[in-house]
């Protein structure tokens, strides 16, 4: 403690007291008066120089005291105190001098042995030797040794440091207590080993006296623990307890050994004379619980000796394996370091997580290893809690053990930060927790993790997970960002207007060699599995083989062509001198050498060989375009079969409210085929593109309804003026021309400004869109924008239904009372009042968005349990309706429109088990949710920020793809339907011709959806569906004049119109009916008849007929019409497979006859165009050239444009 001297200035040694001079108050305000007395000097002098109008003198409690500090450190005591033990340095330095001086005791004891001559007689120094052998233990060669007068000069000298060092040791750290010091057992074993030779300087007869120098390897290795504490203290680096315990065992076991070597060879200098090398065999023998008895002490002496070296052994070591198993368990929690070496020589990535489960551990693993360049890099996972027991089942398969390294730590600790060697690795995953209830605060834990992370590692790229979007801008440093809510609700939109985009980006993102399927017998579970293994590739244009033969043409020639050649997919490209990119820039960008051309295939060009038949090289010739087409490839023919050239200048763009592609004619004649015009190198102005300019301004500006001829109000279009959240991208939409009053958005509540309080109030033209959400998040905004984008037509936009179980805050209302038709009202979807109030009977989809009140649970795969089961009693209850459903896990969705005693969906889980034997990532893809696009799971999408690391343009696309960015000249997502007028085109080649050439758009996949036999386990089932078949037919002839059902007068007598009404009747109520008729028809008595005629129609109820009274009971206690409500009986086959976005109904008449969709990602060229098809296009930008244009046309304004010209703009593809 630093002690204070007072000294008085001489004025004060004469008088006795101080003269302060006054000083201003204003001076001394705020200064405390225990200031040092040079401040204090310094403010008095400055304040004696002024002019001063007030004065006051201090007491002398305020004197000037002049204080030294760090006095005690200045004495010679503290000095030593810390050069030997505080100085980290020094004191390493004098204890490694230490620790030699020990290891050199001991090996000049082993050198004296050496020397020493059992044989000869022993004594003290210069006396007379006798020989004593009357005894029967000669104690002579034990007390005293030969020891010679340089090597005892040697050991005296070294006893003298080691004896100094440790009494100035001892009086250093000596703190009052003698004793303490003493008595400690480093200290007695310093005193034996070193004073004794003291002594023998001054009573040389004692020169060779026996001393235990060896006993000394007990102080080295004291020496050595503190050594090596010392070492990691200079080196600022955070030791290893398990190293340190691993150190002291092995010093443990060599003490022991050394010790019993030693003690047992000079003990029997007295019996057998054991060499050293022996006694060290007996040591390793004995301990090593061997035994073989060949060597072994005979007298007492040693054997007492051997006696207590097994007992210290029994005590010390397995403390000593205890310390060292529980630091190993310890270990084996924590995970231990990452190697530095391994760091610097081999390249790892480490992923942040709160809590790994297995899921989520496979889904990265495999993903991130389905890469071949990426299989010699290590992941380290870095995570607070501990390893869960499946997961460490896992890292113990060889396959993972040896590339996978698990640390428990934090992010937040820079220690655990170096253990994962962050700041070499070369990215850095942080993914959030997605099933916490409270979905704000982990994506809190998650910013903080990436600030430590960028803190500690500013160059290690950085892949973060949010989950809602005002929290992205707190992480926009990353690298890349995927925003969990954003992705979902712009992939749920689309959804609805492109049916199963889930499935397709799903498919996009996911790595797959399109193995998938092909052993299976079904052919569309073929074609399915192998277009899933379609994904985005990037490649320089001028070092590709498939797009480098057409630099300097039109990026729509390049795309047709490379596809017809090659059956590649360009879809976008990137300026050398420009980061963004393009989806679909259209035919006026002209490819350039230096571009990157991304494109979609089964793999990428550098995998892919070349092969040209001869009849390529025959084309290659100068053949026409319809010469002998027999002998071409099909691939090379599908395109050019039968067209003819056509002069653009004469094409006419047919009018926008067709919604198919026009059969061409040939002079008006209709003997030739149907032909399509030819791709132009270079687009002609005159024609593509103005049939591309906003095609729908003509539409959307009319202010007269085709239909009533009553005014309808106008939309605008322009961007948002109020964004719920910092980061959005602005999107140009159809907006209000003011904004809608906060009461007219709720829907079942009439305001002074309309009265309607339900769906069918409203008299909407289109079918609505209801989206169910637990909360009214800053995502659920990125639902909307999608669906009312400006490249929408405005006779295209769907009312949106928001049924919120909360109800919204302003500040959500605030954001999208511009939008038009966008309504919320509060209610669940387990309540049918809700369901039936917000117009579920008038909507065409409906999307169920997980809760997050409910993504955790007690088990974890029940999160999904009462979506699930509310799910599908609204496809009991309505089974027109298509309904996309967000699930928490995967696994679940194979529970989705479960069916009983279902063989095909017992097949399909097979197959899911075989493809995940054999290592696929989509496992899960032929579930028929899955396929038709019906199911959805966020975490379907964390393999983007894994793909992310490989391509690093693939959350751009993504994003370009779902609406959710959008750069000017790029293209946008859309759908069209193939109808019976379209099937003249007859293959997906043709029809990317007559896209390209006409509208400029870019086919990627097709939606399909096609009849299905399931079949079941029941063998009777089957003749049961032939009679229900034929009583449904025998139903619909009579259907209007509510005829009795009689196909069997003799067993289906009936005296009930509603069987006329509903004849879909459960065959087990059917068979039972019979029973029923067959027992009336033998009773006598007209009561007995009756009661039989009332059984029978009670059980020829159907199931369809229950639910369907039971909604338009709840219709009429509403107040709600019932005119409006579709039963499934009056559904024929065909109305059925109209409707491409139902999957299957779920009525025990559909248990066999069914249709299943699925999503086919650039299909072969070759393949053929089915009815219904709905085919997804990358449509061009249709303000990519207003500027070009902006001479002849009224443009006042950015986001309105008025034209009031023919409304005959261009052939129409949209759905």
């Amino acid at each position: 403690m630093a002690r204070a001297k007072m000294k008085n200035s001489p004025s004060e040694i004469s008088t006795g007291s101080k003269i302060v001079p006054p000083i201003t108050r204003e001076d001394l305000n705020g200064v405390s008066p225990l200031l040092p007395a040079r401040i204090m000097g310094s403010l008095t002098s400055e304040a004696g120089q002024r002019n001063n109008t007030e004065e006051f003198s201090l007491d002398r409690s305020y004197s000037q005291v002049q204080v030294e500090f760090y006095v005690n450190e200045n004495t010679f005591k503290e000095r030593l105190k810390l050069f030997f033990i505080k100085n980290q340095r020094s004191s390493l330095r004098i204890r490694l001098f230490n620790f030699s001086l020990k290891l050199l005791s001991c090996l000049l004891y082993i050198v004296r042995v050496l020397l020493d001559d059992p044989t000869q007689r022993f004594g003290c120094w210069n006396c007379e030797k006798q020989n004593n052998t009357t005894k029967s233990i000669n104690w002579d060669p034990i007390i005293w040794v030969d020891r010679k007068t340089p090597l005892w000069a040697i050991q005296v000298t070294v006893a003298i440091i080691s004896f100094l060092e440790t009494m100035l040791l001892i009086y250093l750290s000596y703190k009052g207590n003698i004793w303490e010091q003493i008595i400690r057992i480093s200290f007695i074993l310093e005193m034996i080993n070193t004073v004794p030779f003291i002594i023998t300087i001054f009573w040389p007869p004692l020169r060779n006296l026996f001393i235990p120098v060896f006993l000394n390897c007990w102080l080295a290795k004291c020496v050595l623990e503190n050594m090596i504490n010392d070492l990691h203290r200079a080196i600022q680096r955070t030791q290893s307890a398990m190293f340190n315990q691993v150190i002291i065992l092995i010093c443990t076991l060599l003490c022991l050994v050394f010790t019993g070597m030693c003690g047992i060879q000079h003990l029997e200098r007295a019996g057998e004379n054991l060499s050293l090398f022996k006694s060290f065999y007996f040591c390793i023998v004995t301990f090593s619980t061997v035994g073989y008895g060949d060597v072994t002490p005979k007298i007492w002496p040693s054997q007492l000796l051997v006696v207590i070296m097994i007992c210290v052994a029994l005590v010390v070591l397995p403390l000593q394996f205890e310390e060292l198993v529980y630091l190993w368990m310890e270990r084996q929690k924590s995970g231990g370091n990452y190697s530095r070496h391994r760091a610097q020589t081999e390249k790892h990535v480490v992923l942040c997580v709160s809590s790994l489960k297995i899921d989520l551990l496979m889904d990265f693993l495999n993903e991130f290893y389905a890469h071949p360049r990426l299989q010699d890099y290590y992941v380290v996972i870095l995570c607070p809690t501990e390893m869960d027991i499946q997961v460490r089942r896992v890292l113990q398969i060889p396959l993972w053990s040896q590339r996978v390294i698990y640390l428990q730590g934090s992010a937040l600790k820079d220690q655990d930060l170096m253990r994962a060697k962050m700041d070499d690795a070369e990215a850095c995953f942080i993914l959030s927790s997605r099933n916490e209830v409270d979905r704000t605060a982990a994506d809190h834990q998650t910013i903080l993790r990436a600030w430590a992370v960028k803190d500690f590692a500013p160059n290690c790229p950085l892949y973060v997970q949010i989950l809602k979007p005002e929290n992205k801008f707190h992480v926009k440093f990353a690298d890349h960002v995927v925003c969990e809510e954003e992705f979902k609700y712009a992939m749920l939109a689309l959804n609805c207007v492109c049916p199963a985009t889930s499935t397709l980006i799903t498919l996009l993102v996911h790595t797959s060699r399109g193995q998938e399927g092909q052993q299976s017998p079904e052919q569309w579970q073929r074609m399915y599995g192998r277009c899933s293994g379609n994904e985005v590739y990037h490649i320089r244009m001028g070092d590709s083989k498939f797009f480098m033969e057409y630099a300097g043409k039109s990026f729509t020639y390049a795309g047709f062509h490379a596809h017809k050649k090659y059956g590649v997919c360009l879809i976008g490209v990137r300026r050398e001198d420009n980061k963004s990119i393009l989806l679909n820039p259209g035919p006026r960008h002209i490819m350039a050498s230096s571009d990157t051309c991304f494109y979609i295939n089964i793999t990428k060009e550098e995998n892919s060989a070349f092969i040209f038949k001869q009849e390529e090289k025959q084309k290659r010739k100068g053949r026409g375009i319809c010469g002998e087409p027999s002998r071409l490839p099909v691939h090379s023919i599908i395109a050019s079969m039968g067209t003819v050239a056509m002069d653009l200048q004469n094409t006419e763009c047919r009018p926008i409210n067709s919604s198919k592609l026009t059969l061409p004619s040939e002079n008006g004649s209709g003997t030739r085929r149907p032909s399509i015009a030819p791709v132009l190198e270079i687009a002609d102005s005159s024609t593509v593109l103005p049939c591309d300019l906003l095609s729908d301004q003509s539409e959307d500006e009319m202010t007269q309804s085709d239909d009533e001829g009553l005014p309808v109000l106008e939309y605008v279009k322009g961007y948002p003026p109020n964004s719920p959240y910092i980061g959005s991208s602005p999107t140009l939409c159809h907006l209000l021309p003011s904004k809608a009053a906060f009461c007219c958005l709720r829907l079942d509540k009439g305001c002074k400004h309309n009265s309607f309080e339900d769906a069918k109030a409203y008299g909407f033209k289109n079918k609505l869109i209801i989206v169910s959400a637990e909360t009214a998040g800053n995502g659920l905004y990125n639902f909307i924008v999608p669906l009312r984008a400006y490249y929408r037509s405005r006779k295209e936009l769907n009312p949106i239904v928001l049924l919120l179980d909360n109800p919204p805050d302003n500040h959500f209302l605030e954001a999208i009372c511009c939008f038009p038709m966008v309504y919320f009202m509060v209610g669940t979807i387990d309540n049918l009042d809700n369901l039936l109030q917000c117009g579920i009977i008038y909507a065409d989809n409906l999307v169920v968005v997980d809760k997050e009140s409910t993504m955790s649970a007690e088990e974890d795969y029940m999160a999904d349990a009462k979506t699930i089961v509310n799910v599908q009693t609204m496809f009991r209850l309505f089974p027109s309706l298509s309904i996309t459903t967000e699930l928490t896990h995967p696994s679940n969705m194979r529970f989705m429109q479960f069916r009983a005693k279902d063989c095909y969906s017992l097949a399909l889980s097979k197959l899911e088990k075989k493809e995940r034997e054999n290592g696929s990532n989509l496992a899960f893809m032929f579930r028929l949710p899955f396929a038709a696009g019906r199911v959805f799971s966020i975490s379907m999408l964390d393999t983007l920020l894994y793909q992310s690391f490989v391509k690093d343009y693939m959350i751009t696309i993504t994003r370009l793809l779902l609406g959710l960015d959008t750069t000017p000249g790029s293209g946008y997502l859309c759908a069209m339907k193939i109808t019976e007028d379209d099937l003249w085109i007859r293959t997906y080649g043709r029809l990317f011709q007559k896209l390209c050439s006409s509208s400029a758009e870019i086919p990627i996949g097709i939606y399909r959806t096609q009849s299905h036999m399931f079949s079941t386990s029941e063998p009777h089932d089957i003749r049961t569906q032939s009679q229900i078949s034929i009583n449904v037919e025998d139903c619909e002839d009579t259907k209007d004049t509510k005829e009795h059902w009689t196909a069997k007068p003799s067993h289906r007598n009936s005296t009930s119109s509603d069987q006329s009404e509903h004849p879909l009747l459960r065959r087990k109520s059917m068979q039972w009916a019979r029973r029923l008729s067959r027992k009336g028809n033998k009773q006598a008595t007209k009561t007995a008849e009756w009661i039989s005629q009332q059984r029978l129609n009670l059980y020829r109820r159907s199931e369809r007929q229950e639910l369907s009274e039971l909604v338009k009971n709840r219709m009429k206690h509403l107040g709600l019409p019932t005119t409006g409500y579709e039963d499934v009986a009056n559904l024929t086959a065909s109305d059925v497979m109209n409707r491409v976005n139902l999957g299957y109904l779920q009525d025990e008449m559909n248990d066999h006859q069914n249709t299943l969709s699925y999503v086919l990602i650039n299909p072969p060229p070759d393949t053929r165009l089915e009815l219904n098809d709905i085919v997804y296009l990358i449509r061009s930008d249709p303000l990519a050239h207003v500027a070009n244009d902006s001479q002849s046309r009224k443009s006042s304004n950015s986001y309105k444009t008025e034209q009031t010209g023919n409304p005959e703009t261009r052939d129409e593809t949209q759905l």
